[in-house]
């Protein structure tokens, strides 16, 4: 099924739910390395989506509600995200496509109030997901 092209400057945007973690999401910015180019952009292909990295969100838990911080990722493209016939420079190009795998990277864990001091979230890490934006509507591949 043919989908829209990703393109630099396009936005991973990450759904704030990564359970039992809530964050406080921010977009993402895709950049593009291909050698093709949609509306002067460059095309977006296989491994661009692990640049993105989103740092400085905060977080928490409902037994953590102390925020924390950490860095928001995309951790594995959904099926559709990928182009199986079209390529630039030998890689596939990517595809707006459905939900892609997101992952949060804890970097200060969020903390549990206690009578004796507060208690850090023991999680280096939760999953979410995401999907992207894009500003092409013109080109599509599949």
């Amino acid at each position: 099924m043919s989908d829209f092209v990703l393109i630099d400057g396009d936005q991973a945007v990450f759904l704030p739910a990564f359970s039992p973690a809530v964050v406080v999401v921010q977009p993402g910015k895709l950049a593009g390395s291909g050698p093709a180019t949609v509306n002067g952009k460059a095309i977006c292909v296989d491994g661009d989506e692990s640049k993105v990295s989103v740092p400085g969100c905060a977080y928490m838990t409902p037994s953590h509600p102390i925020p924390g911080t950490g860095t928001l990722k995309i951790a594995a493209l959904a099926g559709n995200q990928k182009a199986t016939k079209t390529k630039t420079g030998g890689k596939p190009v990517l595809l707006k496509g459905a939900m892609f795998t997101a992952k949060f990277e804890v970097q200060s864990p969020a903390q549990q109030p206690t009578p004796t001091g507060p208690v850090p979230d023991g999680s280096p890490q939760y999953s979410g997901q995401g999907q992207f934006v894009t500003t092409n509507t013109k080109v599509s591949a599949t």
